[in-house]
């Protein structure tokens, strides 16, 4: 790894397009020299005259932000604008289906980001699938990039920003009509020829934007639009983790003595380990549709007024249906080898069973559907001797749900009861699984029979209004430049709502025979899998089903009634949508007042800017929650617990809370000489909490484990904000038109981090019937079988047996379920974070060549001590990691070409009782276009043109958690201006 960062950092050949540009607001700055506009053409092309852009913004600018315009964004290989946001130093991003989604700035993950509209706080809205949504992250993907006029990335505290990132705050700056006055346009086509299981498909893409102004130029209309489809497919494995026990340790899983010979090299006293609990592969196909319009209308009836009202619509759909094969551990007759400690991972695990044992087939489906929303108005005067007014108001929304008739994430399960042995070999890159079957029992559709069932129903809805009223005055004093004030009053309101229909029927419910073969289509496991290290092993399991999951609910409807007739939860007559179990309820709003001037001056023969900003935030929140009410367990398989609630008997609880916080900032550069710039910056700024650390009542995540695991949580609404403290430290020299070489130091320290405190403590008086007098009875008089002890518990104690799911009810008698309690609280400990990044631009003279190198080094003082068992309360910054962009472009006599690599280091991506990290990962994406003079152009584009696979773990590098084979995606298409 260390040889990789030196390469990266003395290499020549290479960066990220975009560089950064220590700039003040658009308004601010002039792009004159950059921006050579031609009067047919919407959008200025080439690629010199971008950098030289985003130069002239750093070197005249104040303060810290990164900035990237449209010339940009419209010529990089990129989806969306995550993807271009990534070429920006410090900035990563996270992929979904090798899409951008979130980024992370300086090391701080994407809730830490507060992404702003033409200025404008937005709302974000999400759906997990298989919980409440709660996220406050802003996805990229729900926007095109085409309708962008460019993103600012402020990486310190400013007073007339909004607040709500430590990381950074994202400016989206869309087009005006007033801004490039005439009549304009542009419009492109594009073909995306992506990976799909069942044969490479080409999905269409289509983009367009027309300006027109009027009177004299003094009304202006802009209409912009685009259209995207993609089809793709993804595989990869993913592992479920026991928590974190100590080699002493003897809970459900724990190994057996270091003598037992089925253990080899078995962690020490002192050393932790994780066992599996699950272990598959996951065989995704999906389809997004993505949805993008802009409406703006502008009236300036004088040179110092101007109006602009705006609409903003995005919506992106996607339906996916993901086909697993997968093995369940017991934890019982197991045989498993062991890296050394003192954190060991396992090498092989595998686990002997007797009959009925079960090799798990799920169909799962997740279709929703996210629209956003946005209303604006604006009214700018500026009046004489200096003032300047603005009033700004808007109303907007952000909502996701389903689109199917199902709920947003539903899972079915089926399976084969016939393994004799099943096995993990972690030595690979992809995890191998392979079975042993009994006879008679083999892979094939004829032998499947559906289990157990969850469909899933999420919403998410965040609104928000808000008004701005702000003013300036600009002084002719040579010393003071401007004073800048002004007041926003932001009201949020959101609403997170969830329900589940479940059946714990995981011993089976119709049999193969009445399970018609046609629902299950045979695929191939290596095939899918493709090119990632392990997934050719002779050894690996050959097949899984490709598995008609609608028709099979429809089936399982109407002979065992998986939604009308649900072990846990309720819905409509004849529907499958599940009610609301829990329903969330938020409201905060926010009083910024603020005041910020600028000054000029001399210090000796260098030219001096300061910038000194205050601004005052006041928050009040009310949160309540719908939770239901359990009143019962029943043990429905060896390791599930269902939970019984009582009918209609959920209620609202309210809790509130309040902060507020003074936030300064100043900003300062120096001139030193005509060609070299320092600067230094100094900001407080607060990041707020998810919305699930705000809410009120108390979660279980079922199903619950018999013998430990089991989890619970809830919220605090009286948490306090994160809340940093940030110097930022920068020199440049710009030695020639388009070359320049910069480095900065930032150091942030942040207190009120919000940890998670974790405590064992039984929930609403559940018991446990796996543990209880009657199931052990049942244990010592026919063993461990879980038909048999069921068929025992019948004959003996038939008032145990649950008509609904068959499995066997808690009694008053029976030990306490002990929960996994978590609950975030605002730790005492302050983190830090500091690190450098560090910029060269150069252009080769008139060569047409060029190369840029950005690298960013991120430190912090927190980190997850994966040597302390899952017991210890921990926090730690998610996200922190090393990241570099390498390109090499060349763009001359209209043709343009670059190669870019990407790559972020590893990083801790999160975690529950026990930590998860996400493994180095690089990216080569290459793009080249040809304009003709008739204003048409073509090109061609590549992402992941290498192939690079992804994956990730838990505490030992060995506990593999996830890997994905990656795949190339390659795009053609031509735009045309006017």
């Amino acid at each position: 790894m260390n040889s990789q960062k030196l390469m990266l950092l003395t290499s020549v050949a290479a960066i990220g397009f975009v560089q950064p540009a220590h700039a003040q607001d658009a308004s601010e700055t002039g792009n004159d020299e950059a921006t050579q506009e031609d009067d047919n053409v919407i959008v200025v092309s080439g690629i010199r005259a971008s950098l030289r852009q985003s130069m002239n913004i750093k070197r005249e600018g104040q303060g810290v932000v990164d900035a990237i315009s449209a010339e940009d964004i419209g010529k990089f290989p990129d989806t969306n604008l995550a993807e271009s946001l990534q070429r920006i130093t410090g900035v990563s991003i996270d992929r979904e289906d090798g899409e951008g989604t979130e980024v992370t700035v300086r090391g701080f993950g994407p809730q830490f980001n507060l992404v702003i509209l033409n200025g404008r706080q937005m709302p974000a809205s999400s759906l997990d699938g298989t919980e409440v949504p709660s996220s406050r992250s802003f996805d990229f993907g729900n926007l095109a990039s085409e309708g962008v006029a460019g993103v600012e990335v402020y990486k310190t505290g400013r007073a007339n920003l909004p607040t709500g990132g430590i990381g950074s705050v994202i400016n989206i700056k869309t087009a005006r009509p007033l801004d490039r006055p005439g009549f304009k346009g542009s419009i492109g086509v594009k073909g995306v020829y992506d990976n799909h299981f069942e044969g490479t498909k080409i999905t269409p893409e289509i983009s367009g934007i027309i300006s027109k102004t009027f009177a004299d130029d003094r009304i202006g209309i802009l209409l912009s639009g685009s259209y995207q489809q993609r089809k793709g497919s993804v595989a990869g494995f993913a592992a479920g983790w026991r928590e974190g026990y100590l080699g002493t340790e003897n809970n459900w899983g724990s190994l057996p003595p270091a003598s037992d010979p089925r253990v080899t090299n078995r962690p020490g006293p002192t050393d932790i380990y994780q066992v599996p609990q699950n272990t598959g592969y996951d065989f995704t196909t999906f389809k997004r549709e993505r949805i993008n319009g802009q409406a703006v209308i502008q009236v300036a009836p004088t040179d110092s007024l101007t109006a602009t009202l705006d609409y903003t619509f995005s919506q992106n759909t996607i339906d996916s249906q993901t086909n697993s094969v997968g093995t369940w551990f017991n934890h019982g007759n197991v045989t498993s080898s062991w890296t050394d400690g003192p954190v060991a991972g396992p090498n092989i695990y595998s686990e002997e069973f007797g009959p009925g044992k079960d090799l798990s087939f799920t169909g799962a489906v997740a279709a929703n559907r996210s629209i956003n929303k946005s209303l604006g108005g604006n009214l700018t005067w500026e009046s004489f001797g200096g003032l300047r007014l603005e009033l700004d108001a808007h109303h907007s929304t952000a909502e996701s749900k389903p689109t199917s008739p199902f709920g947003s994430n539903i899972a079915i399960g089926n399976a084969i009861f016939g393994p004799s042995r099943e096995t993990t070999d972690f030595t690979t890159t992809l995890p191998v699984i392979s079975v042993e079957m009994f006879p008679g029992s083999e892979i094939d559709a004829s032998n499947i029979r559906p289990t157990g069932n969850a469909l899933r129903n999420a919403y998410m809805r965040d609104r928000i209004n808000e008004v701005a009223l702000k003013g300036g005055y600009d002084f002719d004093s040579s010393f003071i430049e401007s004073l800048d004030f002004g007041v926003t009053y932001t009201d949020n309101k959101v609403r997170t709502a969830y329900g589940f229909l479940q059946s714990d029927s995981w011993g089976g419910t119709l049999t193969a025979a009445q399970t018609p073969d046609d629902l299950f289509t045979a695929a191939s496991v290596p095939d899918r899998l493709g090119g990632i290290d392990g997934a050719q092993d002779p050894a690996i399991i050959p097949t899984y089903f490709e598995i008609d999951t609608a028709n099979l609910i429809n089936l399982l409807e109407d002979q065992v009634g998986i939604c009308s007739a649900a072990f846990i939860g309720t819905a409509p007559a004849g529907s499958c949508l599940a009610d609301f179990s829990v329903d969330r309820r938020l409201r905060e709003k926010t009083y910024a007042p603020y005041i910020q001037s600028t000054h000029s001056f001399d210090l000796g023969e260098a030219s001096a800017n300061l910038r000194l900003g205050l601004r005052y935030e006041k928050t009040k929140i009310s949160s309540s929650a719908l939770v239901p009410n359990p009143t019962r367990t029943v043990l429905t398989g060896a390791n599930e617990i269902g939970v019984i609630q009582a009918p209609d008997d959920s209620v609202f609880t309210t809790l509130e809370g309040d902060y507020k916080n003074w936030l300064p900032s100043i900003d300062f550069d120096l001139t030193v000489v005509d060609d070299v710039k320092l600067r230094a910056s100094y900001s407080h700024t607060i990041t707020r909490p998810n919305y699930s650390d705000l809410q009120g009542g108390i979660t279980l995540n079922s199903p619950f484990r018999p013998g430990g695991g089991s989890t619970a949580s809830a919220g605090n609404p009286g948490l306090l904000p994160f809340k940093s403290k940030n110097i930022d430290l920068s020199a440049e020299w710009y030695y020639d038109r388009e070359s320049y070489v910069s480095v900065g130091f930032f150091h942030k320290n942040v207190s009120n981090f919000i940890a998670s405190a974790t405590t064992q403590v039984p929930q609403f008086g559940l018991t446990n019937p796996g543990q209880g007098a009657v199931y052990n009875e049942a244990v010592a008089a026919v063993g461990t079988n879980f038909g048999d002890i069921v068929n025992y518990v019948q004959a003996n104690y038939p008032n145990l047996i649950d008509p609904v799911s068959g499995g066997i009810l808690s009694q008053a008698g029976d030990p306490a379920i002990v929960f996994n309690f978590t609950q975030p609280i605002n730790g005492d400990q302050t983190a830090r974070l500091w690190g450098w990044e560090f910029a060269l631009q150069h252009s080769f003279w008139d060569t047409g060549f060029g190369a840029i190198l950005n690298y960013t080094i991120v430190n912090s003082n927190t980190a997850y001590d994966n040597t302390l068992d899952f017991r210890a309360t921990q926090f730690a910054v998610e996200g922190v990691s090393d990241s570099a962009n390498a390109v090499l472009y060349y763009d001359k006599n209209g043709f343009q070409a670059r190669v870019a690599y990407n790559w972020r280091d590893g990083f801790l991506g999160g975690q529950d009782s026990d930590p998860y990290y996400t493994n180095s990962y690089g990216q080569v994406d290459v793009s080249a276009s040809y304009e003709f003079k008739n204003g048409l152009t073509v090109f061609v584009e590549g992402i992941n043109v290498t192939e690079s696979d992804r994956s990730g773990h838990r505490r030992a590098e060995q506990a593999k958690f996830f890997a994905s084979a990656g795949n190339a995606r390659y795009a053609a298409g031509a735009r045309f201006s006017f």
